[in-house]
């Protein structure tokens, strides 16, 4: 493929209107949650409301609060849909390199520098300037809902910006998702996060959301 005849921006364009968001009718929803890390297992209530605001109950540990919070936010605020032409009208895309894992391209203008990897009109890689650090994750693998792709497999970690020396854990996701009652609102049901701690051991942090119904 020659580089010069790749219209990148719609390449990307392309790949980005094929994730999975939610409806613009959506309005949250509730069901039971799980937390459990180090054999110990902490359930309670959670809803998330229109605003994508999570509200736990029947969990009084605060760090186990916030890593449910965190999680339901953290997937809720990305099933949010954005019109590309908002996202990224101050960005344009540039060819920089091809291997069997996709196109690998840069973004120049607002977000200059990022780069995305895309691969079956799917993004697999991100490389992004966020709040001071560089954001770069890998996907292995991909859930097709029928109205777009959610990342399934894969891995997150934190870069210094400078020289691109890790600046956190590297943490590995594998993450399932529902259908709520064939309604087209793909939510989580758990979600397991791995990472190697200071002692060279693996630790698992696994989140389990049941019951699960829309507001």
């Amino acid at each position: 493929m020659i580089s010069s005849k790749l219209n990148c921006n719609e390449i990307f364009k392309k790949a980005y209107l094929s994730r999975y968001a939610w409806p613009t009718t959506f309005n949250g929803y509730s069901g039971r949650c799980i937390f459990i890390e180090n054999e110990k297992t902490f359930e309670g209530e959670f809803n998330l409301d229109n605003k994508f605001k999570p509200q736990i109950k029947n969990i009084s540990d605060n760090n186990v609060l916030k890593n449910i919070t965190s999680q339901l936010f953290e997937v809720a605020i990305h099933r949010v849909k954005r019109e590309f032409s908002e996202v990224h009208k101050n960005n344009n895309f540039k060819y920089l390199a091809e291997s069997e894992k996709g196109l690998l391209l840069q973004v120049y203008g607002k977000n200059d520098g990022d780069k995305y990897r895309v691969k079956e009109n799917k993004i697999n890689m991100v490389f992004r300037k966020i709040h001071g650090v560089i954001i770069e994750v890998f996907v292995d693998e991909f859930i097709d809902t029928g109205n777009g792709f959610l990342s399934k497999k894969y891995s997150s970690q934190q870069l210094n910006i400078e020289n691109l020396t890790p600046k956190s854990k590297k943490l590995e996701y594998e993450d399932n998702f529902i259908n709520l009652v064939n309604s087209n609102i793909w939510v989580l049901e758990s979600r397991i996060i791995k990472f190697i701690d200071e002692n060279n051991r693996t630790q698992n942090m696994k989140y389990f959301f049941k019951e699960l119904s829309l507001n």
